[in-house]
């Protein structure tokens, strides 16, 4: 029997732009796997990826997956 993948991902989508935003943001951005505006980019849901999107929470969209 296969094992099923148990972690949780979440879908983040960039509809921000980072003109005009510090080096950081841009770089959590960059992080996150987003860089341009409309890319989605599917992560697991851990701590350390929600405090990065906490900290971009305004150029973001997140949409829960199961």
């Amino acid at each position: 029997m296969a094992k099923k993948n148990d972690k949780k991902t979440i879908k983040v989508t960039q509809t921000g732009s980072p003109i005009r935003r510090d080096k950081a943001q841009r770089a959590t951005l960059t992080g996150l796997g987003l860089g341009k505006m409309h890319k989605t980019s599917e992560l697991v849901d851990t701590p350390e990826v929600r405090g990065m999107i906490q900290k971009v929470h305004h150029m973001v969209t997140v949409e829960a997956e199961g």
